[in-house]
């Protein structure tokens, strides 16, 4: 199989390049191509013929598309589109790279992939207004939509707690909004499965369980063995200029229909922690893919 992937040095592109194994795999970043040029995409395309696309490339921070909704919408959604588009004139296959900001943050149980869209974020609108365009363009695209992603190769959640931990004795977390962490290697061997089961719709795909910032945070310091404290806080108390969720755990129910099973976050942390660490990943990781060799 042929895979071209957009986004390539990025967090989860850089975990996609060094998991896919057994296929022929083309990494490509905005030097190669930058995705808002539709010309740019369609010659990258043509170029490297891929019976899959998977777009990982996005403007993920967060606060920053409040400030520049051009570029947010430029790459996040009109530049899916370009991408889509090529897809469609080249007969390739589409996997792109979703969010639980779609959603209002305002469920008590996880969201199944078919609850309305309501984004409170110029992220989220633009990752929102994508989807949709991209179902009238590819209606057998794949969008999968995960949460709180971290890893090794980019700035993250981890990463940034343990650098203010090693500067202070003391740290406040807000504990009033929940989600799911995502390891990106899990994710990125999870995306590998669903291309090769050719999969088509929204899936939901993140590490198992749930919590808290300050769950997470605390976690985080206690996995490091540091002695750094971590005190509760509000949303309130930490205001940026974009809305957060309050509650976006995602449902595991479409990825189990595909037969993956990830691990818990707090084991996926573990493992994230071990390889900061040493500099070398686990051999094996606890996730596992039910019925597929990856």
């Amino acid at each position: 199989m042929r895979v071209t992937i957009f986004g390539a040095s990025g967090l989860l592109g850089k975990a996609l390049v060094r998991e896919w194994k057994s296929d022929e795999v083309i990494g490509l970043s905005s030097k190669d191509a930058d995705i808002r040029d539709p010309k740019q995409v369609l010659a990258a395309v043509q170029r490297t013929q891929p019976e899959w696309i998977v777009l990982a490339a996005a403007h993920t921070e967060v606060d920053g598309c409040e400030s520049d909704r051009e570029r947010a919408f430029g790459v996040n959604c009109s530049g899916a589109v370009n991408v889509a588009q090529a897809a469609k004139a080249c007969g390739s296959r589409l996997l792109f790279l979703s969010t639980d900001y779609v959603f209002d943050g305002l469920a008590a149980t996880p969201y199944e992939t078919d609850h309305p869209r309501a984004p409170q974020s110029v992220y989220g609108k633009s990752k929102a207004d994508a989807e949709e365009q991209l179902i009238q363009i590819l209606p057998d695209c794949c969008i999968v939509r995960t949460s709180w992603l971290f890893g090794i190769g980019g700035k993250c959640f981890p990463d940034t707690i343990l650098r203010i931990a090693a500067t202070k004795p003391e740290i406040d977390v807000v504990d009033d909004q929940r989600g799911r962490p995502t390891h990106a290697p899990d994710l990125a061997r999870a995306i590998i499965h669903l291309c090769r089961k050719q999969a088509a719709g929204i899936v939901h795909v993140t590490n198992a369980g749930d919590c808290s910032w300050f769950e997470f945070a605390r976690e985080i310091i206690r996995g490091a063995g540091l002695n750094t404290v971590v005190r509760p806080t509000t949303g309130e108390k930490f205001a940026r200029p974009a809305k957060r969720p309050k509650y976006s755990v995602l449902s595991a129910k479409s990825r189990a229909k595909y037969g993956i099973d990830m691990p818990h976050w707090q084991d996926a942390l573990q493992a994230y922690l071990l390889e900061r660490r040493t500099g070398a990943s686990p051999a094996e990781h606890l996730g596992s893919f039910r019925g597929s060799r990856l």
